[in-house]
């Protein structure tokens, strides 16, 4: 039995199974190629299937772009002798991703884009929903996609997403197997991924830090890189960073004070034009879904690190949301370790709703060395890079 199989406590096969959803617009295809390309380096043979190819395979007539456009009877069809292959296939292999939505919005209203009785035979290990930033879907439905859609038509569709998937996993019995996971850099996302099918004993990890009120401090975003960098390398990440839908708040807020009807904004390479009062109208929606989704990525995680920088006048970066986060981890029965940099003791607030409180990133790997989080060699990495980072992890 494989160690993955024992881990995910699966007896009746070898192998990982691994269903991920998302919108239409955050280009899992792509993400998912990189992913199988982490698990070959790994010696890992995975089978992507992608339900959306593999139905304009089946139906040949259909012109791209407009299979939601079919009667439902016939695109319910479809998707089930489309599925039908895939459980072949999933017979024949060891490791398979199904890349596949939870729900469409199309003229139809909203509906389900999978049919329970495949999910159940199909019995995946994980779930995954793969989320982007909304200004990052957006270009690419105006790219690639002949879709009317706001910015509030790409948020909704993305909590429908993560609702329906995670329903979906709870209604098969995986509890404690479906993940959010916010795409970011493409490579340390999917290599995450990559880790949580074959790596599972990696320890999962939220990074905490200040972002908003640090967002125009070099040094300080250039010291906090290095601290989620470092946990990247060794550790399962849900980092929070990954998904910066406040700065388009904070451009079109900039923008209001200039009088401005528009902000311009680099988005996947390319430069779009977004309106002032349509960024501002979706405001509430971005603050609430940070809000729910980042302890949503706490409570899948084994434990939270939060980073709290020294600001000028020797002030603790530690924002509000930090503290909230940490409390949350706390409530959860999480393991909660905070790295002080400021020379000023903290507060009560922290050190009391801790697990242990560190100096340093070198002092925090120190610790790990002794739980058994990492061995050695990691350790050693991280040292072999302190000279150059010295300031930060001194």
């Amino acid at each position: 039995m494989s160690q993955a199989n024992t881990l995910f406590g699966k007896r009746r096969r070898a192998g990982v199974r691994v269903v991920v959803t998302g919108q239409v617009g955050v280009d899992k295809k792509a993400f998912l190629e990189e992913v199988v390309r982490k698990a070959e380096q790994r010696g890992k043979q995975v089978t992507l299937c992608n339900v959306g190819d593999m139905m304009y395979k089946e139906a040949p007539d259909v012109v791209p772009g407009r299979i939601l456009d079919l009667p439902r009877s016939r695109l319910n069809t479809l998707r089930r002798a489309v599925f039908k292959d895939i459980l072949n296939i999933a017979d024949r292999v060891d490791n398979v991703i199904v890349n596949t939505h939870a729900t469409f919005r199309w003229k139809h209203g909203l509906f389900e884009a999978f049919d329970f009785d495949h999910m159940t035979a199909f019995d995946a290990d994980l779930y995954v929903t793969l989320v982007d930033n909304v200004d990052a879907v957006h270009e690419r439905l105006a790219r690639e996609h002949d879709i009317a859609h706001t910015l509030k038509d790409i948020m909704v569709w993305r909590e429908e997403e993560i609702l329906a998937t995670e329903i979906l996993s709870h209604a098969i019995g995986g509890y404690g197997r479906y993940y959010v996971l916010a795409r970011g850099v493409q490579s340390s996302t999917a290599e995450s991924l990559a880790r949580l099918m074959f790596e599972p004993q990696r320890k999962k990890i939220y990074p905490s830090f200040p972002m908003s009120h640090v967002m125009d401090m070099p040094d300080v975003l250039a010291e906090i890189d290095a601290f989620r960098e470092a946990l990247a390398e060794h550790f399962i990440c849900f980092d929070p960073g990954d998904l910066d839908e406040k700065r388009m708040l904070f451009e079109a807020a900039e923008a209001t004070k200039r009088s401005e009807s528009k902000i311009t904004l680099e988005v996947n390479g390319r430069h779009v034009d977004f309106n002032v009062l349509d960024v501002i109208a979706v405001a509430p929606d971005i603050d609430s879904q940070i809000y729910a989704r980042d302890f949503k990525l706490i409570d899948q995680s084994d434990m939270i690190v939060s980073y709290v920088p020294e600001l000028a006048g020797g002030i603790p970066g530690l924002s509000s949301g930090v503290e909230r986060e940490l409390q949350h981890a706390f409530e959860g029965t999480k393991e909660v370790y905070v790295i002080w940099r400021p020379k000023k003791e903290p507060s009560p607030f922290i050190t009391e709703t801790a697990t242990k409180v560190f100096g340093s990133v070198d002092e925090l790997f120190q610790h790990f060395q002794t739980k058994g989080y990492i061995g050695d060699y990691q350790l050693n990495l991280l040292r072999a890079s302190a000279p150059r980072e010295r300031g930060r992890f001194g």
